[in-house]
């Protein structure tokens, strides 16, 4: 499926706005607390207004198990983001200097996009990256739901989210699927433009804890609803931010929290002469990390394996965002 952009969009129904909710007053959606006016279409640290920046809508079928399921995801990938990761796989879509009017949409032609995929057998809809889009996501969620459709709905998220925020969305996410990236804060700030993100990840997985606990219920399609999935991506040369990040959920959530353990990481250009982001991992990082993984007592969950790392890697300049990248293969922690 073809990325939406301004040329596919037409006219909006009647029982349909373009509209976002975003407070008129100063946004504080996200950590960043940029406190600008995005109803008047003051921009803060994301670069996003009030509009749909969508760069693409497909069936993805590599994400966990319960997730994808036989049929796959529909995933909404939104534009920008509220990280600034040197090292994202999603670097095309999610530079906020860098603008994407060609991905501008309207809340009709998303919904219809959505229901295209749903009638060809997603049973869940995905929203990646939603941080910084909440209300959009919220808009979609309701418009699907007063169109009669019931799909389960995931929140893959980098994890820097306002408690305060995730608390508002329990009626409305079923799957939460967030990244925990960090317990460093000097590598948060040095990778990620946000030191303090081991402290707001933390209360947001606490959140999403509370709401969902450890336990993923299952339908009968084998698919997750509702539930929590906290994924952790191995980078080069930091074992011990790794651990770190699995003995935090080991002791301030649980150990029967389902963990995806990611061993995909891929140098993009930009930082293919950094002395350890230009590399993949090494085989004894990644078993130190399956190691503390076991010795903590994790036992549900999934563990990509060493040779995942040119399997998942995306191009949003084609149609289906990661046809040709392969298969990684994942093990199931038991």
């Amino acid at each position: 499926m073809s990325p939406i952009n301004r040329k596919q969009t037409g006219l909006m129904s009647a029982n349909m706005t373009n509209a976002s909710d975003i407070d008129r007053e100063l946004c504080t959606l996200c950590p960043r607390n940029c406190r600008v006016r995005r109803e008047a279409g003051e921009y803060g640290y994301c670069r996003t207004g009030r509009e749909y920046n969508i760069a693409s809508i497909f069936m993805h079928r590599g994400e966990e198990p319960p997730v994808s399921g036989e049929a796959g995801i529909c995933n909404v990938f939104f534009t920008h983001c509220n990280l600034q990761c040197v090292f994202c796989q999603n670097y095309q879509i999610s530079q906020n200097k860098i603008e994407h009017p060609e991905y501008l949409t309207r809340l009709p032609e998303v919904v219809r996009q959505i229901e295209k995929l749903l009638d060809r057998g997603a049973t869940g809809v995905g929203f990646v990256s939603p941080s910084h889009c909440i209300p959009q996501m919220r808009k979609i969620i309701r418009a699907l739901r007063g169109r009669g459709r019931s799909p389960f709905f995931v929140m893959n998220t980098n994890g820097y989210d306002r408690k305060e925020t995730i608390e508002s969305l329990k009626e409305e996410i079923d799957l939460y699927l967030p990244d925990l990236k960090y317990m460093d804060s000097e590598l948060a700030e040095r990778y990620s433009g946000a030191p303090d993100y081991p402290e707001i990840a933390a209360e947001a997985l606490k959140e999403m804890f509370r709401q969902k606990g450890s336990r993923l219920t299952t339908g009968r399609d084998g698919l997750s609803r509702p539930g929590l999935i906290i994924r952790h991506l191995i980078l080069p040369g930091q074992v011990e931010n790794s651990k770190a990040c699995l003995r935090f959920i080991a002791e301030e959530l649980s150990v029967e929290v389902h963990i995806s353990l990611l061993a995909q990481y891929h140098p993009i250009p930009r930082v293919r002469d950094h002395p350890t982001l230009g590399r993949t991992l090494h085989r004894e990082e990644y078993e130190e990390v399956r190691e503390e993984m076991v010795r903590l007592g994790f036992q549900r969950g999934w563990v990509q394996e060493l040779e995942s790392h040119d399997s998942y890697l995306p191009d949003f300049n084609q149609a289906n965002v990661f046809v040709g990248t392969g298969n990684g293969g994942v093990d199931e922690v038991n």
